[in-house]
């Protein structure tokens, strides 16, 4: 289990003249990293760097600075706190005054940290992505059954043999619908699981 966060939030510092700026906020697929991005970045500062964790995915930018001094920083505060789903963007308005690599290091790990202790963390629960091929019969009762366990990102599609449904739910959940789906359409249903990361 992780954590992510539960809103946006904000925090912002002066080191030596330079201005920092850090936001973080959820997001659920690279569309919103992007997005979120384009909303707080901005275009009179002289670095907006970033990083996102999402499904123990991870990107990072350290946007003109130093290599390995700005991105790689803000991505280790997510990493060493275990939080996922959440994008991190800290933005400098350099004040004249170099900082140094070290400096740089502690200066943008150190804003990203100061941010998110503002935020509220949630827990966030692995999920396993899972199908179950059944019967038209037993299509309106599946549904039904999906909604009661909170499935997400759920999918189908129509055979000549019935409905293919694919879903999200959580892993440890799968075993009890398993037996559930099984019950239901009398052993008729096949239940498929992978589990892909967290949600």
């Amino acid at each position: 289990m992780s954590f992510t966060i539960a809103a946006p939030v904000q925090f912002e510092e002066s080191i030596k003249k330079s201005r920092f700026v850090a936001h973080a906020a959820p997001v659920s697929n690279e569309a919103e990293t992007l997005a979120f991005f384009e909303s707080v970045a901005d275009s009179s500062a002289n670095h907006n760097c970033w990083a996102w964790r999402l499904d123990y995915r991870v990107r990072f930018n350290d946007d003109g600075e130093p290599g390995g001094t700005a991105g790689r920083p803000i991505l280790g505060v997510l990493e060493g706190r275990d939080i996922d789903g959440v994008m991190v963007v800290v933005t400098r308005w350099f004040g004249g005054i170099k900082l140094g690599a070290g400096g740089l290091v502690r200066a943008y790990s150190g804003a990203a940290a100061r941010c998110l202790d503002g935020a509220r963390l949630v827990k966030r629960h692995r999920l396993a992505r899972c199908g179950i091929d059944a019967g038209f019969e037993h299509d309106a009762a599946l549904r039904a059954l999906l909604e009661k366990a909170q499935a997400t990102d759920v999918v189908e599609h129509y055979t000549a043999e019935g409905v293919q449904l694919v879903f999200r739910v959580r892993a440890d959940w799968v075993a009890r619908l398993k037996t559930v789906v099984r019950d239901l359409s009398r052993g008729q249903a096949t239940f498929r699981e992978r589990v892909t990361g967290d949600g």
